[in-house]
Parts: structure tokens; C-alpha cells; sequence
């Protein structure tokens, strides 16, 4: 068979083929694959349940917390020295380290003179106990019985006094290196950073019998004290941003975990935390931990508060009427629209009015065309309009697809029908397998190169004569 032969054979198969798929379209559309389309159900479902702005808060655990006073460090003064100068006034502003009063030098190197001629008297004495002690055992080797008695007792009292003296010693020594310290360090310094309060006189001092001589109140009037236990110990730690929230109404301070302490709190029916033997808070091990707002403007001393971590929920946008994941939206050019469920029971499309996004979260507001009792469908490309809509995913009738959803195209991999009388096997007339929907989409022209292209071997090996007399048989061909 000559190469035109074959591309007309072809080309007629090819006719047919398509004849029969359209036919076979046509009556699948019509009739629909097992019944009409009315009869076909999709699975809907409430806008309102689907909703994401009724239930877009960021889950974050609220932690109990207090106004109360900043922490204040007692200042003490060792009474055993002499207080020189002090160097703060009530209502100074301290860092950690300054100084905040000085011990007469004089008085602390009199002591120290004073305990090392002690310890230089104690090892004089002891000296001359062992001198004694030589003696005496010098002459008990010359004494008879009972003075030898004598001379044992005398022997052991001066050991006794020996031992007792180097123990002085030892104490003495001790007391030395502290004095020598103190002349080192002839002054007491803040531990924290903070505000001058409630500062004594010596005189102030010894009339009330206390050591305190001043107090230390961090900066600021107030700090926030929270409470964790041991099963949210985790969300907590120093440095920590976080939500400070009022219980009255909405306002909100931000702030800063400035310390945590680890030492268990006390449980009792009158702390402020506590709510009684049903909460949940009593049945561990609680801890405090405090909190530095960035202001304090409209907070009271006393004042109960909810502390959050700030994971940014503050930032969030702000979601109110309908907002839906971006999955149920589907295109249709530049228009957007969903599968709803029309008054009539019927999926229909709805073309709707797409506002703010959120990236984040993969959803967005839907400004018009849905209210929340509507009905919508997850888009599926088998879905089409007219169809059943039906709440009861039992009666679904349109099997799921992984395609996208946003194909809503009609798929033709089923067709059925067509005259059963005409088979075509898909393969050309050597068994080489043809893709009709290649040529489907190809021109004449394009047809007959690729032939041409497909037997080109065959026809370089025949020779000249050969060409033309299978020429001459294809004009006959084509002339009959």
C-alpha cells in the first residue's frame, strides 16, 4: 500500500471514530451516566459551621496574675561594726552596686589590731606551756611514786591549756580574715536596681532594735505577679513577651517576664489565685513569676489580671462576618464563585465577593453573595449545575476526585455509546498505535507529514522507478 493510500485509509478511520465519540458525548449529556443530573446528589454544608471568624482566636494558654508593689530589699548593717557615713537619702535612685553607706575604717583596724595581739598573746602562752611541760617531765623521772602523781597532773593540765588556746587561735584567725575584709570593703552596696526608702539613723536604729537601716523598691510603683504550676512550666521563662489583660473590660498592656521563681507557692483559701478544692491549679505544685508592663496607665494596685504569652495574636487580623478557607473558592474567568444550594434543592454557582486574606490561615472574607445559613459544596470537578444537594454524605452520588478543584471542566474518559457495529481498535494498519486525540487536533497537511516522517525509511529504500510507479497508482487511485 502506497503512503497516500494510507493516509486516506486513515483519515477515514479517524472520521468515523470521532463520529462515534461525539455521538456517544451527546447522549452521555443528555441522559447523564446512569440517570439525569437532577438525580446525581452532592454532599452540603452549612456556611455557618464553615465559617472561620466565629472561632479565629489563637489558642493561648491565660495565666492568674496581680498588681501588687515592686519587690523591696531590706538593707541591713552589721551591728558589730561602726557606721561611718551613709550615702543615700529617701527617694534616690540606685543601681546595682552603688554604694549605699560606709563603716568607720579606724574602728575595724582597732578590732584587727586588737585579734591579732590575741592570737600573738595565745601562741606566747602556748610556748611557754611547752617550756613547762619539758620541765616537768625532767623531773618526774627523778621523783618517786606519788609525786610522779603530781607531776602527770600538772603534765596534762598544761596540754589541756595548749589545746584549748590553738583552738582560739583557729577562731581568732577567722575573725582576722573577715576584719581584713571588712577594711577592704568598709561599705554596703544595692542589690537591685531601684528607688531609696524609708532610710534610718544609727540613732533611729538603736531605738527600734532593728538591723535594717534602709529598704531598696525596684523602679517603677508596680509589677504584675503571676502563677504557673509544674504542667505549664514550659510557657514560662525569663525575657518572655506577653499580653497583660484586664478583667474588666478590654483593655491590654504589653510586657516582659523579668524573673521566675521556682520556689513552690503556698496554697491556701485565701491566696489570691486560689478558687477552692475544684481547681485544677491546686492539685500541683505552683510557682510565681513576674512581669514588667510597658505601662501601667489604668492598672490599680490589687488590680486581677489574665497574663497571655504573645505569640502576635494582637496583630491578627480582625474577622468578623463570613470568612471561608480559600479551598471552596473556585474561578471563572476573573469572577469567583462557590457551589451553593439554590432555593430549589440544586447545586447552582454563586458567584461571590472575595475582601481580605489571610495568608497564614489559607482563608477569606467573603463580602457578598453567601449568608451563614446558605449551603455550599467542596468544589469536585464532577459537580455541576442542577445536581441534588443533600446534607446526608450517605446519599452522595458524585464520587471525590484529587483534580483541582477549581477544574470544573466535564470529564469524557467514560463516554459510553455510539454504534456498536463500528470497532476501532486505536492501532493503524501495521499495529503501530494511533493517538487519536493527536490527530484529532492536527491539520490535513500535518497529517500527511507526519506520514510521511512515520514511513519515511521505507520509502528511502525503494528506488526511483519504484517512487514513480507507486505515484502512478495513487493519481489512479485518486482519479477512481
Amino acid at each position: 500500500m502506497t503512503t497516500k493510500k494510507r493516509i486516506c485509509t486513515v483519515i477515514i478511520v479517524l472520521v468515523i471514530v470521532c463520529a462515534v465519540c461525539v455521538g456517544g458525548f451527546l447522549v452521555w449529556k443528555k441522559t447523564g451516566k446512569g440517570g439525569s443530573k437532577s438525580s446525581q446528589k452532592v454532599y452540603v454544608q452549612k456556611v455557618s459551621s464553615l465559617n472561620t471568624a466565629s472561632d479565629f482566636k489563637l489558642s493561648n494558654r491565660s495565666f492568674l496574675g496581680v498588681v501588687e508593689a515592686q519587690e523591696s530589699v531590706d538593707v541591713k548593717y552589721d551591728s558589730s561594726k561602726t557606721v561611718d557615713e551613709i550615702l543615700v537619702k529617701n527617694g534616690d535612685s540606685v543601681k546595682k552596686g552603688d554604694k549605699l553607706l560606709t563603716y568607720d575604717v579606724e574602728a575595724i583596724n582597732l578590732q584587727l589590731e586588737q585579734a591579732k595581739l590575741e592570737v600573738e598573746r595565745l601562741q606566747n602562752e602556748i610556748a611557754s606551756n611547752k617550756n613547762q611541760i619539758a620541765e616537768l617531765e625532767k623531773e618526774k623521772k627523778n621523783a618517786d611514786q606519788d609525786a610522779a602523781v603530781s607531776y602527770t597532773t600538772q603534765i596534762l593540765s598544761l596540754q589541756s591549756d595548749n589545746a584549748k588556746n590553738e583552738y582560739d587561735i583557729k577562731a581568732k584567725n577567722v575573725e582576722i580574715k573577715k576584719l581584713e575584709a571588712s577594711t577592704k570593703n568598709a561599705y554596703v552596696t544595692a542589690s537591685i536596681d531601684g528607688t531609696v526608702k524609708n532610710v534610718k539613723t544609727v540613732d533611729k536604729l538603736q531605738e527600734d532594735g532593728g538591723d535594717v537601716i534602709m529598704q531598696i523598691t525596684e523602679e517603677g510603683d508596680y509589677r504584675i505577679k503571676g502563677r504557673f504550676n509544674e504542667q505549664n512550666s514550659k510557657d514560662i521563662m525569663q525575657g518572655a513577651s506577653v499580653i497583660v489583660k484586664s478583667r474588666l473590660d478590654d483593655s491590654t498592656w504589653k510586657g516582659e517576664i523579668t524573673s521566675v521563681d521556682t520556689s513552690p507557692q503556698k496554697n491556701s483559701g485565701e491566696d489570691m489565685y486560689s478558687y477552692g478544692s475544684s481547681d485544677e491549679m491546686s492539685q500541683s505544685s505552683n510557682y510565681a513569676f513576674y512581669v514588667k508592663p510597658e505601662s501601667f496607665d489604668g492598672l490599680m494596685l490589687g488590680q486581677h489580671v489574665l497574663i497571655e504569652i504573645d505569640n502576635g495574636q494582637d496583630t491578627s487580623i480582625n474577622k468578623t462576618g463570613i470568612w471561608l478557607y480559600s479551598d471552596f473558592i473556585c474561578k471563572d474567568g476573573k469572577k469567583n464563585y462557590v457551589w451553593a444550594k439554590n432555593e430549589d434543592g440544586k447545586i447552582e454557582k454563586r458567584y461571590v465577593e472575595i475582601g481580605q486574606k489571610d495568608e497564614d490561615n489559607g482563608d477569606c472574607e467573603i463580602k457578598s453573595g453567601l449568608e451563614k445559613g446558605d449551603y455550599i459544596a467542596y468544589p469536585d470537578k464532577s459537580i455541576e449545575e442542577g445536581m441534588t444537594a443533600t446534607t446526608n454524605e450517605a446519599d452522595v452520588s458524585v464520587p471525590p476526585n484529587d483534580l483541582d478543584p477549581n477544574d470544573n471542566t466535564d470529564s469524557d474518559a467514560d463516554t459510553e455509546g455510539g454504534d456498536e457495529d463500528i470497532a476501532f481498535d486505536g492501532s493503524g494498519e501495521d499495529g503501530m498505535a494511533i493517538d487519536e486525540d493527536m490527530f484529532a487536533s492536527m491539520t490535513d497537511e500535518e497529517i500527511e507529514e507526519y506520514f510521511n516522517k512515520l514511513y519515511g525509511e521505507e520509502e528511502n529504500a525503494e528506488n526511483a522507478d519504484g517512487e514513480n510507479a507507486d505515484a502512478a497508482d495513487a493519481d489512479a487511485a485518486f482519479a477512481e
